[in-house]
């Protein structure tokens, strides 16, 4: 039972993670980084301490309590999380719904699962996996032969792009994704995939509080919100630096005042799709207390995502136009990661 409910609960959060994008392209009028900034306040700094409230009411008390190593080390991951989580936004901006997410979501995947277990090879730790250990056990080279599997996907996926942008005019790329732009997409994307699996470690890192909530008689469902508003203030902290510097030099701070622009409906979008994004890690924190938070659960979580995101991809027709085999190549490349994270779960298993 603990197994499905696991399951449930990451298949919800990847699904909120997949969507959440939709409603950005609702806003009008607004800038990238004006829309962001906002949507990131309730992924960030709202909605995460309110979810921790209604299901940690004494998180504060923890927060305090947890030594300073702890806390800087789990905001310094949520830092490189966050510059992860800003690339993000700008890849699918770059490269769409389909490719943006296979292309970010396969590198997260891929280094997700192994950066935890690199670290705990420098820093051994009694019940935490590390590389030595992946290397020297059948499931754990089974785990890294997945991410290797995982990395080809993301190529394929990548030529799948390149063999799009040949086929289609600027006019019809524009047309579904109005901003496109293979090569600086694709190497935003290889950056956020990157650093954005430092939200993986900074759950790891910031395990100590999650114990505190369950030791103190929270329900160990709802132990990982105590570590998220930790992680996500260095999210934060990343993203609000970043777009404060854009919209000062692009003058963008006028949007919040345009009445041009439906400026209630911008905030009200942008927060339907901050919340969604927090959404995400709300049912990956239920997933893992579950399933634990090992590579299993970062694999499913991602996999659901790839596969949500597609499905919007399909939705908005960023694939109208091309050729069959085209379309081939990223349905190969999106089955490939897919591939690639079932063998991460089977080698996680054993």
């Amino acid at each position: 039972m603990n197994a499905l409910l696991g399951v449930i609960f990451h298949s919800i959060g990847g699904f909120a993670s997949g969507s959440f994008y939709m409603p950005f392209n609702k806003v009008k009028g607004w800038a990238w980084e004006s829309f962001w900034i906002v949507g990131g306040l309730f992924s960030w700094l709202i909605v995460p301490p309110l979810a921790a409230y209604l299901t940690v009411p004494g998180f504060m008390d923890i927060i305090t309590a947890s030594s300073s190593q702890i806390l800087s080390i789990t905001f310094l991951m949520g830092l490189l999380w966050g510059i992860g989580g800003l690339t993000y936004g700008l890849g699918v901006r770059y490269l769409g719904m389909s490719l943006g997410n296979s292309v970010v979501l396969g590198f997260c995947a891929a280094f997700g699962a192994i950066v935890p277990s690199i670290y705990y090879s420098i820093n051994p730790t009694i019940g935490k996996v590390s590389f030595t250990d992946m290397l020297a056990s059948p499931g754990g080279r089974l785990v890294l032969l997945g991410v290797l599997v995982c990395l080809i996907g993301i190529a394929i996926c990548g030529k799948a792009g390149m063999m799009k942008e040949g086929e289609l005019s600027e006019e019809q790329q524009k047309a579904s994704v109005s901003e496109f732009s293979l090569v600086k997409g694709l190497i935003i994307a290889v950056i956020s995939g990157i650093l954005s699996s430092f939200m993986n470690f900074g759950i790891e890192a910031g395990k100590p509080m999650a114990d505190a909530a369950v030791a103190q008689g929270y329900n160990p469902l709802f132990q990982n919100n105590v570590a998220y508003i930790v992680i996500l203030w260095g999210g934060l902290s990343t993203n609000l630096i970043w777009t404060t510097i854009l919209s000062i030099k692009n003058k963008s701070y006028s949007d919040f005042s345009n009445r041009s622009t439906p400026i209630f409906n911008n905030i009200l979008f942008s927060a339907l799709a901050g919340t969604a994004w927090f959404m995400q890690f709300f049912f990956y924190g239920m997933g893992a207390s579950k399933l634990g938070n090992g590579a299993s659960s970062w694999i499913l979580h991602m996999s659901t995502i790839i596969l949500t995101a597609n499905m919007w991809g399909i939705y908005r027709k960023e694939w109208t136009g091309v050729s069959r085999k085209t379309k081939g190549t990223i349905i190969t490349g999106i089955a490939v990661i897919l591939g690639a994270v079932a063998l991460v779960g089977i080698g996680n298993s054993m």
